[in-house]
């Protein structure tokens, strides 16, 4: 079971982190971004590439840190057919670097939408005897607020050797999320309407570690809600949204977990991935600053080859050495270390 592996990831490095690759403009160090543009030119293309680029140096930075990495599909789709390219590009390198992968994209559908999204994600999709996996990864974050009908075609994926996990959005983090999710349906309030939702699509789907396939997204934005929603949902896992930049502490994270530190996952973003920008580094150029080189030498060699048919010209190998002007792998490391001291105050993975 998949959940099973989420478990098992986060025990073995006792830490529940989830680190989301969210990436902006305003994300992406400004040498990156410039080299980009260098080789390729102002455009969709130089930026989905500086994407890439930053997403894999993180990648390779926190392969030993952090159990699972959570995608954030809009941050890529808005680059266009370029960006979702980069997203793909993404989430098969976190998934050879064997994290357990979550792609976001917080949306639902109906019907035959729903089913065709389904296959995409988890099943592939048959082009003439050709099965194509487009989106590589082992979770998908839903809206489960169109109800039952754009859950149900995810289901069939949640079991066998291959089974896939789905995250319910209960209640989210955002500030606004009250004027819906805090309303009154009978004697309950619609985010524990959801909840009993999610728990009831879950029937059969649960891993040898008690917890369900069909996990749910909490937010802490509303700790009373996480310590309601934990007292009395003790079989869905977890995830929890919402800690650091959005102003969610260790403390309030604590009440999502079973008494053995388990049961749920904490995700930090831009706490994370954008810790470059206080913390930057004057250390030798890691891993990060050879896949930039790697990109250049590449993009270099490219032009230069075809620059003329009738008289080619020698190419010339990148500078060795050359840096990037800041390692935000390494800054990313150090944030991820300082959440993990913080958890460790109040959680105990067992």
């Amino acid at each position: 079971m998949s959940i099973d592996v989420l478990q098992s990831k986060i025990r073995k490095l006792k830490t529940p982190i989830v680190v989301g690759l969210d990436p902006t403009p305003e994300l992406i160090p400004p040498e990156l971004l410039a080299d980009c543009k260098a080789r390729l030119g102002p455009g969709p293309e130089a930026a989905a590439e500086s994407y890439t680029l930053f997403c894999k140096g993180l990648l390779d930075g926190l392969k030993k840190a952090v159990p699972a990495v959570k995608v954030q599909a809009a941050c890529f789709e808005a680059l266009g057919w370029q960006g979702v390219k980069a997203m793909q590009e993404v989430l098969a390198y976190a998934k050879k670097l064997n994290y357990y992968v979550i792609l976001e994209t917080m949306r639902s559908d109906v019907g035959h939408i729903a089913e065709l999204t389904a296959d995409a994600v988890f099943g592939g999709l048959d082009f003439g005897g050709d099965r194509v996996f487009p989106y590589p990864c082992d979770a998908l974050i839903l809206n489960g607020y169109l109800g039952s009908d754009g859950v149900k075609p995810f289901l069939p994926y949640l079991s066998g050797p291959e089974a896939k996990n789905i995250f319910i959005v209960v209640k989210s983090s955002n500030k606004s999320s009250p004027e819906v999710q805090d309303l009154l349906s009978g004697d309950r309030v619609i985010y524990t309407a959801m909840a009993d939702l999610t728990l009831r699509w879950s029937t059969d789907l649960f891993g040898k570690c008690g917890y369900g396939e069909v996990g749910a997204v909490v937010g802490l934005s509303s700790p009373r809600a996480i310590q309601a929603l934990r007292k009395r949902y003790d079989t869905l896992f977890f995830l929890v949204p919402g800690y650091g930049a959005q102003g969610g502490v260790a403390k309030h994270a604590a009440y999502a977990f079973d008494r053995f530190g388990h049961g749920a996952a904490v995700c930090v973003s831009r706490s994370v991935i954008g810790a470059w920008r206080e913390h930057p580094s004057t250390a030798a150029p890691t891993a990060a600053v050879s896949l930039l080189e790697d990109a250049s030498c590449a993009s270099t060699a490219a032009a230069t080859a075809m620059k003329s048919t009738t008289a080619p010209r020698a190419v010339v190998p990148c500078e060795q050495g050359r840096s990037s002007g800041v390692d935000w792998p390494e800054a990313a490391l150090a944030a991820v270390e300082k959440t993990k001291r913080q958890l460790e105050t109040y959680i105990t993975v067992l």
